[in-house]
């Protein structure tokens, strides 16, 4: 085991004869800590009593801090190891050296946290949020009775994170330089503007991870699954990528056809698209993006694209709230991370479209009623709307068979009717329990709604 937290009080005899002293870590109950804790509560609220939470040097393993708020307490080399922390808020805390081993620490803020060679091995921080955290390399020192400065570290170096999982975790701005991720579940991780350079990432998981802008540079990738990972603006000199998956991975490189290689210019194509529309065929002509890379396109809030083609465009990021996309063929389609909030999307066609992390808020994805009374459903058939926000969304009769819908947030979401035979529903109030399960999997069985 590499990380052990020992204090030591310099050699057999210290300076000027002192003896030494070896500290064990004092072991809190469950109850001690609650007061702690509610004493650090009402010092967050200013209420009489309040004291700010130090907990530095204590053995907390095992106890339960769920939901807690911790936000600036002290913490430094403490042991966690397997404590609960599911949704406990612990910004600007100093974790400094912590042993966090196999703790759950789902949901749990760690904003601007200080967690300087702490050890997160096997530690469950699943869609937890650790923007501009600190998870370098560090040393830990403090004073003994007779004042002087002793190193509280045994082989404690960089931060340990080995087979710790990190699926939908936002650690925008985190600095992470020199850490050992070896094993390390990122999936769908949000990585953006991250110091990462000379990780060891080796055998890792960032399949779907967001590293837009990061510096990896020296950062070993070997045999790591980067499957569908965004790695445009990044620093990557001497990152090392033997026998790392790659594939679907979105680079700084053109995607398909570029802005520049268009037969006109894009604002041009989109005005001749809405004469085309307005004249109901008569004037302008139809747009098709079929194929196309429109990342440098700028803003389409707004805009009125019915009817156009886009099958397999990449629109990786675009404001297109509010736009009237009606009938749309957008079938593999990259829409990750766009802004789609209010946008009208009835009848279109998204199967196998990419909408990961894209905010869909108050979206329109009913069926679109033509002429004669025949309806359009929207189709998601195989889509991926992992960690999509679809909160109050109309997704009445849509078609989402086979669908990825993991952790997305369905809040307010119309389903009425809703398609759902072979969808991945995990981390959704739409789980179904084992017996719901074994019935939707009979052919022609949807969603029946919730009242």
């Amino acid at each position: 085991m590499r990380f052990v937290l020992r204090v030591w009080r310099g050699a057999e005899r210290g300076a000027m004869g002192k003896p030494t002293e070896q500290r064990p870590l004092e072991r809190l109950s469950q109850a001690e800590l609650d007061e702690v804790v509610r004493r650090h509560e009402f010092y967050r609220k200013a209420r009489l009593g309040g004291a700010r939470a130090v907990l530095s040097f204590f053995d907390l393993s095992g106890l339960d801090l769920s939901g807690r708020d911790l936000t600036d307490a002290d913490l430094a080399g403490s042991i966690l190891a397997k404590a609960k922390l599911r949704g406990a808020i612990l910004d600007r805390a100093n974790m400094f050296a912590c042993d966090l081993r196999e703790a759950d620490m789902r949901e749990s803020s760690l904003i601007k946290t200080d967690l300087r060679g702490a050890c997160l091995r096997g530690a469950d921080l699943t869609n937890a949020a650790l923007l501009d955290a600190d998870l370098r390399e560090g040393t830990l020192a403090e004073k003994d009775r007779y004042g002087d400065l002793h190193v509280v570290k045994i082989e404690l170096g960089p931060s340990e994170m080995q087979r710790a999982d990190f699926r939908g975790a936002n650690l925008t701005r985190a600095r992470m330089a020199g850490a050992m991720a070896s094993h390390t579940d990122f999936r769908d991780a949000i990585l953006k503007d991250c110091k990462m350079a000379r990780m060891d990432l080796r055998n890792a998981n960032l399949a779907g991870a967001d590293l837009e802008g990061s510096d990896i540079s020296g950062a070993n990738f070997e045999g790591a699954n980067l499957r569908g990972a965004v790695l445009t603006g990044t620093t990557r000199t001497l990152a090392e990528f033997a026998g790392a998956d790659m594939a679907g991975v979105l680079t700084d490189k053109p995607a398909g056809r570029t802005l520049a290689q268009l037969e006109a210019p894009f604002e041009e194509l989109v005005e001749l698209h809405a004469s085309w529309i307005a004249s109901t065929g008569a004037s302008g002509r139809k747009l098709d993006l079929s194929d196309c890379d429109l990342r440098g396109a700028g803003s389409l809030a707004g805009t009125v694209l019915t009817a156009m083609r886009g099958v397999r465009c990449v629109f990786y990021g675009r404001d297109m709230a509010r736009a009237q996309m009606q009938a749309t063929v957008l079938e593999e389609a990259d829409l990750r991370g766009c802004n789609l909030a209010k946008a009208d999307l009835r009848g279109s066609d998204l199967r196998g479209a990419k909408l990961d992390k894209a905010d869909l808020q108050g979206a329109n994805l009913r069926s679109l009623v033509m002429e004669k009374g025949r309806l359009m459903r929207v189709g998601l058939a195989g889509a991926s709307l992992r960690y999509a926000d679809l909160r109050g969304a109309d997704l009445r009769d849509a078609d989402l068979t086979g669908a990825d819908l993991s952790f997305a947030k369905l809040d307010g979401a119309q389903m009425e009717g809703a398609m759902l035979e072979g969808a991945v529903l995990d981390g959704t109030p739409l789980a179904p329990k084992p017996a719901e399960a074994e019935r939707m999997k009979k052919p022609g069985l949807g969603y029946p709604g919730r009242r």
